[in-house]
C-alpha cells in the first residue's frame, strides 16, 4: 500500500513561486511508478498538471504549465517535487500527488481514474 503525503501548499502572489513535495511510503523497490500532480478548483474538474516516470524520469506536463511548473524526483528519498514558477491566478485549486503501478500514459492528457494512490491535497492560492 502507498501512501502519499503532500506539503509546500500557500498563498503567493501573482508572478511568485511556490514548491509542492510529496513523500512516498509503501512503495516497492522492484515495482515503478507513474507519479503525478492533479489540481482541483471549485467548480471544476480534477486535472492532470504533471507527471514523471519513476524509472527513466520522463515527464509530462499540461499546456497551461509548460515552461512554469518542472516536476521532479529523488528516488533515494521516495519524493516527487513540483515546482511551480510564474504563478497565476487561475493556478489557484487544491493540488494532489497521486501515483500508479507501472508507466505514465499521458495520451490525451493525464487522467485521474488511472491512479490508485492519492495524497490529501494541499491548497495553492495566487492572488493578482
Amino acid at each position: 500500500q502507498v501512501e502519499l503525503v503532500e506539503s509546500g501548499g500557500g498563498s503567493v502572489q501573482a508572478g511568485g513561486s511556490l514548491r509542492l513535495s510529496c513523500a512516498a511510503s509503501g512503495a516497492s523497490v522492484r515495482t515503478t511508478y507513474c507519479m503525478a500532480w492533479f489540481r482541483q478548483a471549485p467548480g471544476k474538474e480534477r486535472e492532470g498538471v504533471a507527471s514523471i516516470w519513476t524509472f527513466l524520469g520522463t515527464t509530462y506536463y499540461t499546456s497551461s504549465v509548460t515552461g512554469r511548473f518542472t516536476i521532479s524526483r529523488d528516488s533515494a528519498k521516495n519524493i516527487v517535487d513540483l515546482q511551480m514558477n510564474s504563478l497565476k491566478p487561475e493556478d489557484t485549486a487544491m493540488y494532489f500527488c497521486a501515483a500508479k503501478v507501472g508507466g505514465c500514459v499521458v495520451s490525451g492528457g493525464v487522467m485521474w481514474s488511472d491512479f490508485s494512490y492519492w495524497g490529501q491535497g494541499t491548497q495553492v492560492t495566487v492572488s493578482a
